[in-house]
């Protein structure tokens, strides 16, 4: 028999779970909030995307967002989905909306809804269609 042979201690033991455990109650919320930021990014672009649409589209075409166009992201399961609204005098002919997809990851976050408008007006609503107060950290790309 080899007496040499070493093994962990259950104090050992212990500590290295006490400190995967700390990490991991720092590490997942930030990873949340990162993966959360990524998608409102990803929103984001894809308005400014979408927006470009009825400004090229002629006709009855105009309203409705080709495949591609209509969620975001553009490949794969959405996390948001797009549709052009209609025109007004306050929004300059059209809106775009991004919506969360009901059972998607952003169904409940702060920042809700994206709206960007023909006059580039952005800003963001909750499901009641009431203002996000934080419309300008929702946009955020940084």
């Amino acid at each position: 028999m080899n007496s040499g042979a070493t093994a962990f201690t259950l104090l050992e033991l212990v500590i290295a779970i006490a400190i995967a455990a700390t990490l991991a109650v720092f590490a997942v919320p930030s990873w949340h909030a990162q993966v959360a930021r990524s998608h409102r990014v990803d929103a984001a672009s894809s308005l400014y995307r979408a927006a470009q649409f009825p400004e090229t589209a002629t006709g009855k075409d105009a309203g409705t967002l080709p495949a591609g166009l209509d969620q975001a992201p553009p490949f794969g399961s959405p996390v948001y989905r797009l549709r052009v609204l209609g025109g007004d005098d306050t929004n300059g002919g059209y809106s775009v909306e991004a919506r969360p997809v009901e059972s998607g990851p952003m169904r409940d976050d702060a920042c809700g809804t994206f709206v960007i408008e023909a006059t580039g007006l952005r800003r963001n609503q909750n499901a009641g269609d009431t203002a996000v107060a934080n419309t300008n950290e929702c946009w955020n790309t940084r």
